[in-house]
């Protein structure tokens, strides 16, 4: 069997992460940690910087397709190390476009049996504008989806 998690470097993918190597550890599966980079970001802030945490959850920053593969390539490397520390081996893939389209056609395509992702939270104002990556896997999958609260 095989699975794969979506990584976001949230505290929450983190939790996903943990829940998965668990879980495939007594299954004696294997599991791929996989990242979606995203160009088509949105800029919501202003042009100062933040001056508190709940400022800067309110705002989107626009990055380069660059700058967010090298982030997505980070967050990967973090999770293998993360696993590894757990005592696991995990792959790695770093997929492009929207997540709510890449991780589920991906694992789908693949031969995946699952996939596990971080529910944030979100606000019921911010989920309306941005939308829930953790409810639309859900909703797109063919797979089953664990969600890690």
């Amino acid at each position: 069997m095989r699975f794969a998690v979506a990584i976001d470097g949230s505290s929450e993918s983190d939790r996903a992460l943990d829940h998965a190597v668990e879980v495939v550890t007594a299954a004696g599966a294997a599991l791929t940690a996989v990242h979606s980079v995203d160009p088509d970001v949105y800029d919501t802030g202003g042009t100062e910087p933040p001056t508190d945490r709940a400022e800067y959850d309110d705002r989107l920053v626009v990055e380069s397709v660059d700058d967010a593969e090298r982030r997505g390539e980070r967050l990967l490397d973090d999770a293998v190390e993360r696993a590894a520390d757990a005592g696991f081996d995990i792959d790695a893939e770093l997929l492009y476009g929207d997540p709510v389209r890449t991780i589920p056609d991906f694992a789908t395509t693949e031969g995946y049996d699952g996939v596990f992702v971080g529910h944030r939270g979100l606000s019921e104002a911010h989920e309306r504008v941005l939308g829930s990556v953790a409810k639309g896997i859900v909703e797109r999958s063919s797979l089953p989806v664990t969600v890690v609260r």
